[in-house]
C-alpha cells in the first residue's frame, strides 16, 4: 500500500535489532528518522526482551552506524513515559534518549534530536480504535481508570512536531511541544455521545495496569497532566 501511494520510496524489511538490517537500510542516506517502537505499556510489561530488542538494541544499532557514515541527522520518537519511569516501555525510551545524547558528544558532526510525544489519537493501538469498534458492534467498555490524565496530539500535530523539532532543537535534550490534555473518562464520554446510539453506557471500571502512572508528565520538572490545560468534551468531539 505504501509502495502504490508513494512508488519512488525504497522498502527493506527486516528487524531493527538486527545489526546487519539496520546497516543495509541506511547506507547512501544522509538522515533517519527513528520511528520503529515497541510502544504498547502492558505488552512491554510482559515482554521486556521484545521491547528491549527494538527500543534499545534497535536504536543502539542506528546509532553505531550513524558514527560509521556521514549523516546530517537522527531524529527519534520518545514518549512522556520517560519522564517518570513506572514501567518497562518508559525505561527503553528513557535509555535511548540518554544513547542520542552520549552519541551527540561523540559524532558533533550529526544532529541527534529527540521529539517527546504523549498520546497520538488514533495512533496504532490506540484506545480510541478500540473503544469505537465496541460502540459500534454494541459491545461491554472498559476502561482502566476514569480519572487517569494522558497528555494527547492529532496525527497531524504529531507530524508538524517533527519538524518543527527539526528546525529548533540545538541539542538531543527531549524536544516538547506546550500540549493539553484529557481525562480518561472525558475521553470515552466524547467518544459514547459522537458514536453511541445508546447514550446511557456504563462502562466497567478495571483499574491501572502495570507500568502505567494516574497522572503523565512531558518533563521530570514540568507541570503533570493533572494540572495542565484540559480539552473540554466539545472539543475532544471535534478532535476524535
Amino acid at each position: 500500500m505504501m509502495k502504490e501511494r508513494h512508488p519512488s520510496i525504497e522498502i527493506h524489511p527486516g528487524d531493527i535489532s538486527d545489526e546487519f538490517e539496520v546497516r543495509q537500510s541506511m547506507k547512501d542516506v544522509n538522515g533517519v528518522f527513528h520511528l520503529a517502537a515497541s510502544k504498547h505499556v502492558g505488552l512491554a510489561e510482559t515482554f521486556v526482551r521484545e521491547n528491549l530488542k527494538s527500543n534499545i538494541i534497535g536504536s543502539f544499532n542506528i546509532y553505531e552506524q550513524s558514527l560509521k557514515q556521514d549523516l546530517d541527522f537522527v531524529l527519534a520518537i520518545s514518549t512522556d513515559k520517560a519522564a517518570q519511569v513506572v514501567g518497562v516501555y518508559g525505561a527503553t525510551k528513557l535509555m535511548m534518549e540518554r544513547l542520542s545524547k552520549q552519541y551527540q558528544n561523540l559524532n558533533p558532526n550529526c544532529e541527534y534530536r529527540i521529539v517527546r510525544y504523549g498520546n497520538v489519537l488514533y495512533s496504532t493501538g490506540s484506545v480510541l480504535c478500540k473503544w469505537k469498534d465496541l460502540i459500534e458492534q454494541g459491545k461491554e467498555l472498559i476502561v482502566t481508570e476514569p480519572e487517569a490524565t494522558r497528555f494527547f496530539w492529532t496525527i497531524d500535530q504529531a507530524v508538524d512536531l517533527i519538524w518543527s523539532c527539526m528546525h529548533y532543537a540545538s541539542d538531543s535534550s527531549p524536544y516538547v511541544p506546550d500540549m493539553k490534555s484529557m481525562s480518561m473518562g472525558d475521553l470515552l464520554q466524547a467518544m459514547i455521545n459522537k458514536y453511541a446510539k445508546d447514550k446511557d453506557i456504563k462502562p466497567e471500571v478495571i483499574g491501572l495496569g502495570k507500568g502505567e502512572n494516574l497522572h503523565e508528565k512531558i518533563l521530570a520538572d514540568g507541570l503533570s497532566s493533572e494540572d495542565a490545560k484540559k480539552f473540554t468534551i466539545k472539543q475532544i468531539m471535534e478532535l476524535i
